[in-house]
């Protein structure tokens, strides 16, 4: 299970399909709503895919975190976090630009768990059991 954990980047085990999954606690800005957050993050860990987890890249992009380059240098990539124009920057001021293609940056300030989930994750279920059906709950 992959969590955030302080500066460092946490992964999961089990390999992912169609490229790397990033997930951003964005921990020092909350500007996340947390209901968004904890379901992202909850189904990511219940989906058994790989994932990787880091507290907030605004502070990996701050301290130009060698673990950017890394993460951006082994193809495909899905990041979870805020404002993709935001997440793009990030990464260029980091020294870590993200390339034009193959990087699809998902907004949970403005998207749902849901919805986030569908992208992330969509060839599995995972995400359609984190809204009550209508019949049910």
């Amino acid at each position: 299970m992959s969590e955030p954990t302080g500066d460092r980047v946490a992964t999961s085990a089990v390999p992912a399909t169609g490229g790397r999954i990033l997930y951003c606690n964005c921990t020092y800005a909350k500007v996340v709503p947390p209901e968004v957050k904890q379901g992202v993050l909850r189904r990511l860990c219940e989906s058994g895919a790989a994932f990787d987890a880091v507290a907030d890249l605004c502070d990996l992009s701050a301290r130009k975190d060698p673990a950017l380059k890394t993460l951006v240098g082994s193809g495909p990539v899905r990041i979870a976090a805020c404002y993709p124009r935001a997440v793009r920057w990030l990464f260029h001021a980091a020294g870590a630009p993200l390339p034009e293609a193959g990087v699809e940056v998902l907004n949970m300030r403005t998207q749902t768990a849901d919805a986030v989930l569908a992208k992330l994750l969509p060839d599995s279920a995972a995400h359609s059991s984190l809204v009550p059906q209508e019949g049910t709950a």
